[in-house]
């Protein structure tokens, strides 16, 4: 049972978390075999140790058979996408485990519910792009399967920290922080600090629905505990500073 502080200097996607959970420890084949079990098919898994701005650690990804991201949508049907109750029949149909499902479904519902609010739509209308893609449900889930396989009991972060400016996204032309992370960061305590010289989005709406899901405070990495073990997992933007998420693994003194 430990206690797992998010250092989210450079923000955080699921991929990052990913990354950082497998440079910590996590096994990378445990976590392909429990991902089959959401029996889903047509992509592989990447991992590597990479070293960046003189740093070590690890670089996550799902690349599709077709060697592309899975942006979710049809050529021939752009407004088409995976719908909440696809990914969430997808998810509680597997043989995973309850906590992992669980969590899973969770996050794709803030998401859902999020993406609602801002285009007006109920949920079970909204069809999902970026996030309902395979390798954005991989990411999700594999969050989950991280956090149950390395017995973290309790998550702690620093603020966020995302960028500024434009991104285009499925939509359009979009201001960072994106609309749907703003719409996640309603009625919650996650503070969320923007760098004005970054200029693009360091902070996902997969990531912030996961910290959303999983953190039960923020605050400075706490002085009483014991620091165990630290994982880096890169993100894929090349920016001006090291971009990564780091953890840090803690126990009581």
């Amino acid at each position: 049972m430990c206690t797992l502080y998010l250092d989210a200097f450079s923000g955080i996607s699921g991929d990052m978390f990913i990354g950082a959970l497998l440079d910590l420890g996590l096994d990378f084949n445990i976590l392909k075999s429990e991902l089959k079990k959401l029996n889903l098919s047509g992509y592989k898994l990447q991992y590597e140790k990479k070293n960046k701005n003189s740093i070590f650690g690890s670089d996550f990804d799902v690349i599709l058979e077709n060697g592309q991201k899975d942006c979710g949508i049809s050529e021939h049907h752009k407004h088409h996408g995976r719908s909440f109750l696809d990914i969430k029949n997808l998810i509680e149909n597997s043989d995973l485990s309850d906590y992992v499902k669980t969590h899973s479904v969770d996050v794709f519902h803030e998401i859902a519910k999020a993406e609602g609010i801002v285009h007006n739509k109920p949920i079970e209308e909204i069809h999902f792009h970026e996030v309902g893609a395979i390798d954005s449900i991989i990411d999700i889930v594999g969050c989950f399967i991280g956090l149950e396989q390395l017995n973290i009991t309790e998550v702690i972060s620093s603020p966020l920290t995302d960028g500024c400016g434009q991104i285009k996204i499925v939509h359009g032309e979009m201001p960072v922080p994106v609309p749907a992370v703003m719409q996640i960061r309603v009625n919650s305590s996650i503070p969320v600090h923007q760098r004005l010289d970054i200029q693009t989005e360091l902070v996902t709406p997969t990531g912030i629905a996961i910290v959303k899901n999983i953190v039960s405070k923020f605050s400075p990495l706490p002085d009483d505990m014991e620091i165990l073990k630290i994982g880096y997992g890169f993100g894929k933007k090349d920016i001006k500073c090291l971009n990564a998420l780091r953890i840090i693994l803690l126990k009581k003194k």
